[in-house]
This record gives structure tokens, sequence and C-alpha cells, in this order.
């Protein structure tokens, strides 16, 4: 076996799952980690949108190989790996589907209301505290939902446990929040284009 493992990265795909669902040697799921990192990262791309995010699903995805490739009879890694993660990455999705529906709302309000992707660099940090300061003017409960949400990048769950908010009033917190930010930004900008 330990001449086996010297030689791993002339097995096939099907050698390497046969060898460790018989060894249980984890450096072989590092081998097809190896092979397929760009494969699953690319996959965690293209349904979360985030480096971080996808860097981080691409490790999970590859930690819960250990026990899946010990389980399900694999014919073809690469289309099962690519099933494994797009799946993986649809539930995730699922389970946070509120905070990136909200998420992308939010970089558009802010996107649009202060034409962000117009602006050269010396402005943005112009533009950034105009953000900050329209922050500072909502109301507490507001900005301090707004604030967790948004820049904590904290939960609703999260936000309830440190508030003692409802569901209900962390939401309507955040949606109005950002609609009353929106406002003030877009009013900002329409009296410094006067």
């Amino acid at each position: 076996m330990l001449s086996d493992l010297k030689n791993i990265k002339q097995l096939s795909d099907p050698d390497l799952i046969a060898l460790y669902k018989e060894s249980g040697n984890n450096i072989i799921v590092g081998e097809l980690f190896q092979r397929y990192t760009h494969l699953v990262f690319g996959v965690c791309m293209k349904y979360l949108r985030h480096e971080e995010d996808s860097r981080d699903a691409t490790l999970e995805i590859f930690e819960k190989l250990l026990e899946d490739l010990k389980k399900h009879e694999v014919n073809n890694f690469k289309a099962w790996l690519h099933s494994v993660a797009r799946n993986f990455c649809l539930m995730k999705l699922r389970k946070g589907k509120n905070h990136v529906e909200l998420k992308d709302d939010f970089g558009e309000v802010v996107e649009s209301a202060m034409l962000l992707h117009q602006i050269h660099e010396p402005d943005r940090e112009e533009k950034l505290n105009e953000l900050e300061d329209a922050i500072s003017h909502l109301c507490n409960e507001q900005r301090n939902c707004v604030e967790l949400f948004y820049l904590k990048e904290q939960s609703y769950q999260q936000i309830m446990e440190q508030t003692g908010l409802s569901f209900k009033e962390v939401k309507s917190f955040i949606q109005n929040g950002k609609r009353n930010l929106k406002i003030t930004l877009t009013e900002q900008y329409e009296r410094k284009a006067e």
C-alpha cells in the first residue's frame, strides 16, 4: 500500500477511490482535491458569487468527500463531484436565501444611488463617507439591523438573538432602513448635481 501512495499521482480517479475505500487514508482524497479544486471552486463561484464563500465551500465539499466516498459507488468521479458541488451550493443558498437576496438588493441600492460604477477611485472614499453618514441618520433599530446584516454579515437568527427582536421586526427594520438609505443617498446625489 505504501508503494501505491508513492505513485499516487499516476493513479486514475477510480483507482484512487478504490484505494481510499480500502485504506481510508486522507492523502488519497488530497490528491483528488489537487486534481479538481478548480472545478469545485468554479461551480461554487457560479452559484455563490463570492470568492471567500466559494473557497470555504470548496474546502467543506472536500471534507464531505471523506465520508461520501466511503458510502457511494462512484463511476465517473468528475461528473459526480460536479453534482455534489452543485447540490451543496444550492443547499447553502436555500438556507441563506433571504440573506443572499437582500444582500444583492442592498448592493444595487448603494450602486444606483451613488453611481459607484462611474466614479473614479478618489471619489469612492467620499461616497462611502456619504453612505456612513446616511446610515447614521437611520433610527436606532434600522441602523442597528442594517449594520449587523450588511456590514457585519450576521444572519437574521444572529440579529434576533443579539437584539431580542422577532424575525418580522428584523426583516422590517432591514427593509425600511434600506429604503430610507436609498432615499437619503438619492437626495444627497441630486443636491450635489444641482
